[in-house]
């Protein structure tokens, strides 16, 4: 007997909230070079810094224990992806996000205004994808989706649909939402000054 559709609800693929809109930098939103995912930067209008993504484990069992790990950037944080190093890449200081299992952690950061949950670790080499950089994907000036390419061996994966450029390796898509905050105060226009960002595991039917 076939099994049609199946609309999961485990525990581990429950909706939780990584933080406020506002607590995230919007990459991309300039002339300059985007950088490394976790390099620092200027963050909801006041002085201070932050990486420009969010590392969250995230148990299979059990979202509801999902906890952010802290994103500790390396010395090459502030290069492109071909100013960084094989030592660069492979060496610097070990985070607390990598001392956790990789394949349970989501990483969430804004790019062009948009939000993305992707896994953090690379489907080809298993590596932090906090040391990649996103990048729009053009053909012939026409901007046709987003990527991130993972410095390790240079492969690159579409944000939307987690396809590489090269081989069968896919890069897992988490589900996000924007949702608005009880009690919240409005701009002049009636509209939320700040949302809530929430992610889940990616849900599959059938």
């Amino acid at each position: 007997m076939f099994k049609y559709f199946t609309a999961p609800n485990m525990a581990g693929d429950q909706w939780f909230s990584v933080g406020l809109a506002s607590s995230f930098p919007d990459l991309g939103q300039d002339e300059e070079e985007v950088g490394v995912l976790s390099q620092p930067r200027p963050c909801g209008g006041g002085n201070g810094k932050r990486p420009g993504c969010k590392a969250f484990h995230v148990p299979k069992l059990d979202s509801s224990k999902s906890q952010e790990v802290p994103i500790i950037p390396s010395a090459s944080d502030d290069r492109t992806t071909e100013q960084q190093t094989t030592s660069d890449i492979g060496g610097g200081i070990v985070n607390e996000s990598e001392s956790l299992p990789l394949e349970e952690q989501v990483l969430v950061f804004q790019y062009k205004r948009k939000f993305h949950a992707v896994d953090h670790s690379c489907p080809h080499s298993s590596f932090p994808l906090s040391k990649g950089i996103p990048f729009d994907i053009e053909d012939f000036g026409v901007i046709l989706s987003a990527g991130i390419s993972c410095p390790k061996h240079g492969w690159s994966f579409d944000l939307f649909t987690g396809m590489s450029d090269r081989g069968n390796y896919k890069l897992k898509i988490w589900e996000v939402q924007l949702r608005d905050i009880a009690g919240a105060k409005k701009a002049e226009n009636g509209d939320i000054e700040d949302k809530e960002v929430w992610v889940r595991r990616r849900q599959r039917m059938g």
